[in-house]
């Protein structure tokens, strides 16, 4: 698919667009690196603070060898997010009347609205009922639930509080769920009967049974596990408010929930009692809002901790300008609130802009191929934020399922989770967009909190696949292996030089590990983990992890995570996982297994190892493949060189330096032994 190296923004777009030029962009951004506090202190004054900021706006420390990291945004301010994203909305700028969220659940038809006003009232009647079961400000509660609208309810009504969420996507296994419970010490956990995925019945509150068995026998029980009924929605008797529940399309008659009457609680019931008013909490800008696990490189998931403050002006402030926003949009994200994009912009970030969003229970391909944009001409979404991987599916079905639905509503289309191939970008721009519609391809992390490179639609010409310029604030390098910074066009490790608003404050009950992870390799700077590109006209282009870390589908996993759980098995006495490229994934799982002495390499032990992980992690960890090892590449100091392995599992014998190498006999083996792949 030919096409032009730079795309332009469209006059049109430019002329409606709150940063209309790149002259504009350009002294924005000057200011906001070079007077951060006046620049954030002019967005914070948006909102509403109980104790307004006071200076030093900003204070931090970026240096190991100086002391201990730390980053602090307005401490001493006091304000409350959930009041700023829904009283202020309702009372202050009068949106009450607005619709929230248009919820789209999994089967067609399936669907419901709600209003601000009436969002603020099942929050408020929520938050009474964690402060009735006794959670206070500061404690942590679990979350373990579909893409519903009570899952908004349950986050909002954690921060009406001050108590800490702690989301864990519905795709997780319960060993993944207790060890998330575990590390936070949480005290509650809410959750729901099930739903469907596509045409997968997914018994929740069996996994979250499980999950809080394994949390007993290790030593810590949860005295509380509140349950949505979402399957049979029907039967649960309306909460209070004047809106009926969903229609129960989900074919649920055969479910049994499991119940234990001394710690499980039904949501509807609980509800029913509750008041609709209820007092918040008010929280310093630097308490902790949320807790998100994301993987690590030694297999133990890290616990990101982001604040209140920053964190509200951060998310609001890209969302307004990345996503052009404006009060007649409808804005869809597509992503789970299980990851951060769900938490930034499809929860916060709209919110505090008083956006009307799109919430997708369901798949891009169910029950047809073209679901995405019958629900976009549904609702006539305007802003529509997906992932590459979603995109590279729907490729493959070719442009008549686009086709069929006019999407004449589109007006800026985004993508999130892993750099976009340029093929992907292309079609999405010509074939989804009609060549009308702007792409903003945003590079961020789960610790940053919101984008840090991307590109602004009325203001920035883009490049296929490129995560172009920096955000407001945010300001990036790249460094060589020794440290020095690189001037010009450039290729090395990226990092930032100072904080912005958003970006992670700790890792939860472990800051010694955030001070490694994130600190330690380059003092000065924070280092995100990924390679990049500067090109000569000064644009950003992510090359992917330098860490023992792998992007699946915009999901970051690790490694280790995986490794440690093939090596379970009895038959398995180690084991390596790589990355191998996949054409809708992006990236799959690739593992070389070396088996214990008298066990044989079957099929059989090939599926046990793939449930395996499955269990251990979640179906979203699967390996693609797993390839008999009799031995693995490794260094003299026993070290295994996974540059190696990568290269095997591709069949590309351009193995670059190998003198390191142990044992170079085991390389013709393992090629000989290499698994069929889709790209073979």
């Amino acid at each position: 698919m030919s096409a032009p190296d730079v795309f332009p923004p469209a006059p049109e777009v430019s002329a409606a667009a709150h940063i209309s030029s790149f002259e504009k962009y350009q002294e924005m951004y000057e200011k906001s690196v070079r007077e951060p506090s006046e620049f954030w202190g002019e967005i914070a004054n948006e909102f509403y603070w109980r104790v307004p900021p006071a200076q030093p706006f900003l204070n931090y420390n970026f240096d190991v060898t100086k002391g201990k990291i730390f980053i602090e945004w307005m401490k001493g301010a006091v304000t409350n997010i959930c009041y700023n994203v829904l009283d202020r909305n309702v009372h202050e700028k009068k949106l009450g009347d607005k619709v929230a969220f248009y919820w789209e659940g999994n089967e067609p038809g399936d669907s419901t609205s709600i209003t601000y006003a009436e969002l603020l009232k099942k929050v408020c009647q929520f938050a009474n009922v964690l402060r009735d079961q006794g959670v206070k400000k500061g404690d942590r509660v679990s979350i373990y639930m579909p893409m519903v609208i009570e899952l908004v309810v349950a986050m909002l009504a954690c921060a009406r509080i001050g108590a800490i969420h702690s989301i864990v996507f519905a795709g997780f296994s319960a060993e993944s769920l207790c060890e998330r419970i575990l590390d936070s010490h949480c005290t509650l956990l809410i959750t729901a009967d099930g739903f469907f995925r596509g045409d997968k019945l997914i018994n929740l509150k069996l996994i979250a049974d499980e999950a809080l068995k394994k949390c007993t026998e290790k030593n810590y029980s949860l005295k509380k596990c509140i349950v949505l009924k979402h399957l049979a929605r029907d039967d649960a008797i309306c909460d209070g408010s004047s809106k009926t529940s969903p229609p129960c399309k989900r074919l649920c008659q055969n479910v049994q929930t499991t119940w234990n009457p001394s710690v499980d609680l039904w949501w509807h019931e609980l509800v029913k009692k509750a008041s609709m008013e209820c007092e918040p909490e008010w929280c310093d800008a630097e308490d902790e809002l949320f807790i998100l696990y994301t993987s690590g490189s030694t297999g133990k998931p890290k616990g990101v901790v982001h604040s209140v403050g920053g964190y509200m002006i951060f998310t609001a402030t890209t969302f307004k300008y990345v996503f052009d926003y404006h009060q007649d949009d409808v804005y869809w994200c597509t992503a789970d609130i299980g990851w951060i994009t769900g938490h930034s912009y499809l929860t916060y970030g709209p919110l505090a802009n008083g956006a009307t969003s799109v919430l997708f229970e369901g798949l891009p391909i169910y029950p047809d191929i073209s679901r995405m944009w019958q629900i976009i001409d549904k609702y006539n979404v305007s802003k529509f934020y997906t992932a590459p991987t979603a995109i590279r599916l729907l490729m493959k079905y070719g442009e008549e399922p686009v086709k069929r639905y006019s999407r004449k509503s589109l007006k800026i289309l985004g993508t999130v989770g892993e750099p976009i191939n340029p093929e992907a970008w292309l079609w999405y721009y010509n074939v989804v967009g009609e060549k009308r519609c702007p792409i903003v391809d945003t590079f961020w992390q789960t610790e940053t909190g919101g984008h840090v490179l991307t590109p602004l639609p009325g203001a920035t010409a883009t490049k296929p696949g490129s995560a172009t310029f920096p955000f407001f604030g945010v300001v990036p390098a790249i460094l060589n292996e020794s440290g020095e910074e690189l001037e010009g066009e450039a290729e090395g490790y990226l990092v930032f030089k100072q904080p912005w608003p958003a970006l992670m404050r700790t890792v939860y009950g472990n800051h010694e590990r955030f001070e490694m992870t994130y600190f330690k390799k380059f003092p000065g700077f924070y280092v995100t983990g990924d390679g990049c590109r500067r090109d000569k006209d000064g644009y950003y282009w992510i090359t992917g992890r330098i860490d023992d870390m792998l992007n699946v589908s915009g999901h970051l996993l690790s490694t280790a995570e995986v490794e440690s759980a093939l090596v379970e098995h009895s038959s398995v006495a180690e084991a390596a996982a790589v990355s191998h490229p996949h054409p809708v994934k992006g990236e799959c799982l690739y593992c070389f297994v070396t088996l214990r002495d008298g066990h044989e390499f079957t099929k059989s032990l090939t599926d046990q190892l793939k449930k395996l992980v499955r269990e251990k992690i979640g179906p979203i960890a699967t390996p693609d493949y797993i390839q008999n090892a009799p031995g693995l590449p490794k260094t003299r100091s026993g070290k295994i060189m996974r540059r190696v392995l990568r290269k095997i599992a591709k069949n590309d014998r351009e193995l670059g330096d190998v003198s390191t190498l142990a044992d170079t006999a085991v390389l013709q083996q393992l090629f000989e032994n290499r698994c069929q792949t889709i790209q073979s």
